[in-house]
């Protein structure tokens, strides 16, 4: 199973993950979302490999940047 990390900025809180997870997983294909609060690493499990942009397109619906 492919899975990606991306590093996202601005999240503080809970509520901060909670919305970076629910926007990357409404993307096809994610089987799950692991976000690390203080470092800013989130991991993206998935069917098949995932375009970047869909991941950065749902973190910035979410408020957050995704950084690298």
């Amino acid at each position: 199973m492919p899975s990606s990390t991306y590093t996202v900025t601005g999240m503080t809180c809970g509520h901060c993950v909670s919305a970076v997870k629910e926007e990357i997983g409404k993307i096809d294909g994610v089987t799950g979302v692991e976000v690390d609060l203080d470092s800013g690493a989130v991991k993206v499990d998935s069917t098949a490999p995932i375009d970047d942009s869909a991941v950065t397109a749902a973190v910035d619906e979410a408020g957050y940047e995704v950084t690298a």
